[in-house]
Parts: structure tokens; C-alpha cells; sequence
């Protein structure tokens, strides 16, 4: 059997894919890192209503995603199966997203509740038309072992450039230090000018990605012509999912899901009160995944060619969390300079770039080592199902985000943190038992996250056999075509159905 190059991907299309991920971080940003601070610090709400709220939100767009992944996946236009998605997006997120940090003044507590559960709810449904769709395109693009290793760097560069950029735009405009208060984070003025600000970028980045890759469309799979019933739609999603090696990613995903929730929910809590740093602080920590983000994107491609994408992917996140905690730790062992001392903000910084380049590695080595998984799923059920098999995994970590982020609101409960708390003056007990419980939970999430991963079994060897059971499949059909002119079974292994 003759064995071909696999397509290689420009520069410029990978600039342009991995440019579309600045509109998940800009989200992500603000809703991961201060949507519990603003509603509870600055609107009075309790945590543990909060954290409800944003666990239901995640719970319940962990099962409308794989439903846009399953219709993406079947999706027949002009426009292929994922551009319409991605480009029908934009608007209602920008609209759901700025209501978000509006509510209306006098609400009661449940109330507000109610208020929040419902915008993030949407907002999180329709930026998942966006990423979905946008993230199956990744398999396609770069069926390479180690190319699309690459391309995913680039979508996790970007990503935390926007999320750094949101960042920025915070601790730098919108919720900077001012002599009145110089803890800009608690600024409630800043915050609708900011939502505001991230709607209207992330609707532009959305529709420049989306048009940039949009000249792809003519050889990426068109799915064949078919009507399913619901039972079949069950039964297949059933045997797409039941992948081994993608469960054992789903699970890895999973443990990643809870530590991401955590840190997410009190990261800001750290920076503000065990810390106590203002926001022009915040502002040097946050430029930190400018430097870290492109080191991950170059270190997790290096060391997966050196030691195999599974090593990497357990290796980087362990590293991660170790130097991620080190300086609390070391706080309560009594190693650390004092709050409002020059060198802490550094070690901090350094910790930070640190920390962030492991992460930022080890995630985009989970990435690809899930995309890898859609070639073993075709080869064995006929159906290529990118979106399906990525939401599923994102369904996952976010069930798990959303049983995570309750857990900081439990956290912060269980120790007594007081709300409306001013930097300096809450009980140091408090603090430290934070730290306690923070700790440890999060070191064992990622403990575990490794261990799921011993049981993945894609390795570069057993992908490229995948590849060349799929290209000897296609010229089986296409020989078969030629010589009969009944169309082909919808289920042919690796045939892909040209646009009518």
C-alpha cells in the first residue's frame, strides 16, 4: 500500500485558527476570575448562591455542547459543517455577555440569582457555537501526529494572550489602581464599561477567524446525505463516545475540569486578600502569560518529539501545580517576604510564568492527544465525529467545573470569609485555612489527572496505521465509484461526500 504525505498547514492558516482562541480567553477571563468577586463582594451576594448558580450554568452547557458538536458534525451547507455555527455566534453572545454584568439595581438575593444563572447560561451556550465548531476544524486542518500538536499551540498561545489581554485591559483601564482605591478590583464602576469593551472584541475576533479559515472549507469533509431517527442518533453518539482511549482522556479531562474550577474561583481571592496586592500589581502578574504562553506552545511540541505526547502530558501539569502552590506554601512555612515588599510581586511574577507555561503545555498535549482519537473512532465506526468527540470531553471538564465551582464558595463558607472583606483586615486564620484546604485538593486533581493517563494507548505508531487504513479505505470507495455508479453506502469508512 502506497502511503501518502498527509496535507501540511500554512503559516498563515495557523495564525488565523489560533487568533480565533483570543475570544475564548477574553470570556474566560472574566467569567473564570471575577464573576464570583463581583457578585459577591460588590453586589452583596452570598458565595454559595453565586457558586450555584455558575455549578448550573456548567452542568447544564455540559450537555448542549456535545448536541452542537453531534449537529455540526452532520451539518451539509455551502458554508461546510462548521463556518454557519461560528459566524451565528457572535451577536447573541455579545448581547447575553453585557447583560451578564448589568443587573438591575434592588434585586434580592434569589433573585439575583436567577438573573445570573440565565445570562451566563446563554452566554455560555452561544459562545459554545463558536468554539465548538472552531475547535473541531483542528483534526481536519492538521491530520499530522506531531503538526497538529503545533496548530493546537497556536490556539492555546492565543488563547491565553486574550485572556491576558482581558487582563489587561482590567488591572491596567477599567479596574486600575486609583489614590481612592487602590484596589481597582473592587471597582463596581469598572465593570460595565469592561463587559462592555470584551463583547465588542470578541464579536471581531470571532468573524475574523471565521473568515479567515473560511477558504478551507472546500476540502474538509462533507458529511453524506441521511436521516436518522433518534434511536439512531443514541446509538451512534453511544459508539463514538465508547472510544477507550477518549474515555480515558475524558476522565483525565475531568480531574483537569476540577482543578481548572478551583483555581479559576480563587485565584483573585489569593491575589487580593493572602497577598494583598492592588490591581497595578495585578496588572505585572497578568502580563506574565505573555511571556509563559508561547513558551508552552514551543515546549509542549519540543518535549512530546522527544518523549511521546503521553510522558509530556503527565510530566507538565505535575510541574505546573507544584510551582503553582510553592509560594503558598511556603507562606504558611513562614519563607516568604512580607505583603507590600518589592520581591514578592517578582517571586510572584516568576512563579506565575513558570507555572503558566506548564499548564499551557500540558493542555494543549490533552488537546491533541483527544484529537488523535477521531481517526481511531472513524476507522472503527465510519463516522467522522471531530465536534462531537472534542464537546464531549469539554462536556466533561465542565461537569466537573461545575461541581468545582461550588467548591470555592464552600471553601470560603467553611472558613468563615467575610463578604464586602476589606485586603488587610480579614482574620489571618481565615487566610491560612484557606490555604490548607486549597492546597492539597488541587495538588491531587492533577495527581490523579496524570494517573487516568497511563491507560491511553494512541501512540504515533498507532495513529499513522489509522491514517493508512482511512486513505486505502477512500481509494477502495473511490475505485468502487468509478466502476458503479450507485452512490455510496453513508457509512464507508473514511469516504468524504463532495458538496452537491
Amino acid at each position: 500500500m502506497t502511503q501518502t504525505a498527509t496535507p501540511r498547514v500554512s503559516f498563515p492558516v495557523k495564525l488565523i485558527y489560533g487568533f480565533g482562541s483570543i475570544a475564548y480567553g477574553l470570556k474566560n477571563q472574566l467569567i473564570a476570575s471575577l464573576l464570583l468577586l463581583y457578585y459577591n463582594q460588590l453586589m452583596g451576594v452570598p458565595a454559595h448562591i453565586v457558586s450555584l448558580a455558575l455549578s448550573a450554568s456548567m452542568i447544564l452547557d455540559a450537555f448542549w455542547d456535545p448536541a452542537v458538536g453531534y449537529f455540526s458534525d452532520g451539518l451539509r451547507t455551502r458554508w461546510g459543517r462548521r463556518h454557519p455555527l461560528m459566524y451565528a455566534s457572535a451577536l447573541p453572545f455579545a448581547i447575553s455577555f453585557i447583560l451578564l454584568w448589568h443587573p438591575p439595581e434592588g434585586l434580592s438575593d434569589w433573585q439575583m440569582f436567577f438573573w445570573l444563572l440565565t445570562f451566563v447560561i446563554l452566554s455560555r451556550a452561544t459562545i459554545s457555537l463558536y468554539e465548538v465548531p472552531s475547535s473541531a476544524l483542528a483534526p481536519e486542518l492538521a491530520p499530522d501526529y506531531h503538526e497538529r500538536t503545533t496548530l493546537l499551540s497556536y490556539r492555546y498561545m492565543f488563547g491565553t494572550i486574550g485572556g491576558a489581554a482581558a487582563a489587561i485591559m482590567a488591572y491596567g483601564w477599567f479596574l486600575r489602581s486609583t489614590p481612592e482605591m487602590p484596589m481597582g478590583q473592587l471597582n463596581k464602576a469598572g465593570y460595565s464599561p469592561y463587559a462592555i469593551t470584551v463583547a465588542v472584541i470578541t464579536v471581531l475576533v470571532i468573524v475574523i477567524s471565521a473568515a479567515g479559515t473560511h477558504h478551507t472549507i472546500p476540502r474538509l469533509h462533507v458529511p453524506p446525505k441521511r436521516r436518522a431517527s433518534p434511536g439512531e442518533i443514541l446509538r451512534e453518539m453511544f459508539a463514538t463516545l465508547s472510544n477507550k482511549n477518549f474515555l480515558v482522556i475524558l476522565a483525565a479531562g475531568a480531574f483537569s475540569g476540577v482543578m481548572l474550577g478551583m483555581v479559576g474561583g480563587l485565584h483573585i481571592y489569593f491575589s487580593t486578600y493572602f497577598w494583598e496586592l492592588p490591581s497595578s500589581s495585578l496588572l505585572v502578574i497578568v502580563l506574565a502569560p505573555l511571556i509563559s504562553s508561547p513558551i508552552g506552545a514551543i515546549l509542549a511540541p519540543a518535549i512530546s518529539r522527544k518523549i511521546g505526547k503521553k510522558p509530556t502530558a503527565m510530566l507538565l501539569p505535575a510541574v505546573g501545580i507544584t510551582v503553582s502552590v510553592a509560594p503558598i506554601v511556603l507562606r504558611l512555612m513562614g519563607l516568604m517576604p512580607p505583603n507590600g515588599a518589592d520581591i514578592l510581586l517578582w517571586i510572584l511574577v516568576a512563579d506565575r510564568i513558570l507555572a503558566s507555561a506548564c499548564h499551557t503545555g500540558g493542555s494543549i498535549m490533552l488537546t491533541s492527544m483527544l484529537a488523535d482519537t477521531v481517526e481511531e473512532s472513524q476507522v472503527k465506526t465510519g463516522r467522522r465525529s471531530e465536534a462531537l468527540l472534542l464537546s464531549a470531553d469539554n462536556t466533561l471538564q465542565r461537569l466537573a467545573q461545575g461541581l468545582s465551582v461550588i467548591i470555592p464558595g464552600v471553601m470560603l463558607t467553611v472558613v468563615g470569609f467575610p463578604e464586602s472583606a476589606k485586603p488587610g483586615q480579614v482574620d489571618p486564620q481565615v487566610l491560612t485555612g484557606l490555604a490548607y484546604i486549597y492546597v492539597p485538593v488541587v495538588y491531587f486533581a492533577v495527581l490523579a489527572m496524570a494517573g487516568m493517563l497511563v491507560f491511553y494507548r494512541i501512540s504515533q505508531e498507532a495513529h499513522e496505521r489509522n491514517l493508512a487504513k482511512l486513505r486505502e479505505a477512500t481509494a477502495t470507495a473511490e475505485a468502487i465509484v468509478e466502476s458503479d455508479p450507485l452512490p455510496t453506502p453513508a457509512g464507508t469508512v473514511g469516504v468524504q461526500s463532495r458538496p452537491v
